[in-house]
């Protein structure tokens, strides 16, 4: 089951105007704090957003790359606390992609949004803009957000012979994994 989902799961950035149910809200809240970190420190938080105006907030947070967000029925922005943890960034990384296989797993559609190194204007970070419209506390860094909902667009699975089996190899570099 696994497998399929991480076979049918893509990045998806156009939603239905369908609401979430909340049940559904809440696995993907299990599924991020059941995300793995290192030496278990779960640096990250977690911000849950469904107003469509913060939804809006939100999707003018960087100047390309962001902007579905303001469709999504559900937005999850990934933050976590770099005095925790050495490798905060890692740890919020994987509580991203575990909203987003948990998505996939319960039929809603979502799409990574890099926040951290990423600029709101030529004078702000698009960080520093989240923390303002979240409130967020200062020692707390964005790493990510997630756009959630109800497909509007259907992908087919990418095919396995499209996979880069050439990027693999076995035993030592340069030896092909097929």
């Amino acid at each position: 089951m696994f497998m399929s989902v991480i076979q049918k799961r893509r990045s998806i950035r156009q939603f239905s105007d369908t609401a979430v149910e909340s049940a559904k809200i809440d696995k993907l809240v299990e599924a991020a704090l059941r995300a793995p970190s290192s030496r278990g420190l779960n640096p990250w938080e977690f911000v849950v957003v469904t107003d469509r105006k913060v939804l809006a907030k939100l999707g003018r947070a960087k100047e390309h790359g962001s902007a579905f967000m303001k469709n999504a029925a559900v937005g999850f922005v990934v933050c976590a606390n770099p005095g925790r943890s050495d490798v905060w960034i890692e740890d919020a990384s994987i509580a991203t992609i575990m909203i987003q296989l948990a998505a996939a797993s319960l039929d809603l559609g979502s799409c990574w949004i890099q926040i951290r190194a990423r600029m709101h204007n030529d004078r702000r970070t698009a960080g520093d803009y989240i923390a303002e419209v979240l409130n967020l506390p200062p020692e707390l860094q964005v790493e990510s957000m997630v756009a959630v909902g109800y497909p509007a667009e259907q992908k087919a699975p990418h095919a396995a012979a499209e996979l880069q089996y050439e990027k693999v190899h076995r035993e030592s570099y340069g030896k092909a994994y097929k």
